[in-house]
């Protein structure tokens, strides 16, 4: 037997020799392209009738009659002399005569390549051979016979469909995966199509797009420091006038003293000194000279009001500045080592999967994750990946509620679950 077969596959065998123990000497095994009825054909040829003489014989579009006739023949008798100009069966009696073969099994596989005359040989030979010979042909579409037993290959259950990927792939993705569900689905069940699953194309990619583009923010940024340096420099400029015109009137306030009448007043004596009077022009000087005495206090306070402003140029600067979030170059020891301390049978849900550590710490931030989502490195085709995970669930079902919880835009890139043993798995490839 062949080292492994599905079991449905297994019973129709069963079922294939059962109907030629009954007397069905003609049995045509009907399938679309890529069920396996070539690997059926095989199995048979190799499993039953180990006492028969057997002939196997792959029918193509460029095999002639008389080639076909000389194949069946030669695998059947020992040494045979063929008479081309005469038939299949003609030939076969003729041996017959000649030698004793005993029992015969022809296994033809290509049926929709045989010609009317040899579907007639051939129909002709099961009924009214003298010794025991059983006929077995594969075909894609029903042949013209007229009295045959057609068996139909149908196609894999999901459950054979899973175990066949099984043998032949060592990593097959979780059950809950929806890209994998998809696959399966669509193969509807063709041993070809299942084996022409590739792993490493069936991997969800998530980017994080930024909503404001960092072009706009130094735009914005470059905008207010130079309002901030031309109000700045409009400051300085009154500054400076304000000192040069005060400057230019200091001398003129300087001959604004008390009138020569005054002065002369106050010279005389007392007895014969009039009450002086307060001239408005007095009163003018007074005020003047009160107003020049507060100069300097103008100053520093204008110097103080310079010195806020750029403090405060300096806090909008740095407050209009994006944060950047700090981008870790290895795997946490802490994150990992949380994921070796975990059962084995605990499952998580995994939400993201790409090659760029900077996305997942986006993503990360941008939906609120941290304190209930993990990260871990693993690698695949020569190349690190980051795998961010969701909750620790001991059970499927927890599993399930907690999906549902989710965002809705998570949601949308189909996350699925993992368990633990996976992860641990996947884990242990990045110190290989």
């Amino acid at each position: 037997m062949q080292s492994q077969i599905l079991p449905s596959r297994a019973a129709l065998v069963d079922r294939i020799a059962l109907q030629f123990e009954y007397g069905q000497n003609l049995i045509v095994l009907l399938g679309t392209s890529g069920l396996g009825k070539s690997y059926m054909l095989e199995t048979f040829i190799t499993d039953k009738y180990n006492d028969f003489n057997k002939a196997f014989v792959q029918v193509t579009g460029k095999m002639t009659d008389t080639q076909l006739m000389s194949q069946l023949l030669e695998q059947s008798f020992n040494a045979p002399l063929v008479d081309h100009n005469l038939s299949l069966s003609e030939n076969y009696y003729q041996l017959l005569q000649q030698q004793t073969c005993g029992p015969c099994l022809w296994v033809l596989d290509g049926g929709r390549h045989l010609s009317e005359e040899i579907l007639i040989e051939l129909e002709s030979l099961a009924k009214m051979s003298p010794s025991t010979l059983y006929i077995m042909v594969a075909s894609q579409s029903k042949l013209f016979f007229n009295d045959v037993v057609e068996i139909y290959l149908e196609p894999l259950s999901l459950r054979e469909s899973k175990q066949l990927m099984s043998w032949y792939f060592t990593a097959l993705p979780y059950d809950e995966d929806p890209v994998f569900q998809t696959f399966l689905s669509e193969a509807r069940g063709n041993p070809s199509l299942l084996l022409a699953w590739q792993p490493t194309e069936h991997v969800a990619d998530f980017t994080v797009k930024d909503k404001v583009s960092w072009r706009l923010h130094l735009l914005t940024l470059l905008l207010i420091i130079m309002f901030l340096i031309i109000g700045l420099l409009y400051k300085s400029n009154m500054t400076q006038w304000w000192q040069q015109y005060h400057q230019q009137e200091q001398p003129e306030l300087l001959t604004l003293a008390i009138p020569v009448s005054e002065v002369s007043n106050r010279l005389m004596p007392p007895n014969e000194a009039p009450i002086p009077q307060i001239l408005p022009d007095v009163i003018n000087e007074t005020k003047l000279k009160e107003h020049q005495n507060d100069v300097p206090a103008i100053m520093q306070s204008l110097k103080k009001t310079s010195v806020e402003t750029e403090r405060l140029a300096t806090n909008i600067k740095i407050a209009e500045e994006p944060p950047k979030p700090q981008v870790k170059n290895e795997q946490s020891d802490v994150e990992k080592n949380w994921y070796l301390q975990q059962p084995t049978h605990h499952i998580v849900i995994q939400l993201l999967a790409v090659t760029q550590q900077q996305i997942s710490i986006e993503f990360m931030t941008k939906y609120e994750l941290e304190g209930e989502a993990y990260t871990y490195q693993t690698k695949r085709n020569n190349k690190i990946w980051w795998v961010v995970t969701f909750g620790n669930f001991a059970s499927l079902e927890d599993a399930k509620l907690a999906m549902k919880t989710l965002p809705s835009d998570i949601l949308k890139n189909k996350p699925f679950y993992k368990k633990i043993s996976k992860i641990k798995q996947e884990i242990a490839l990045v110190d290989q």
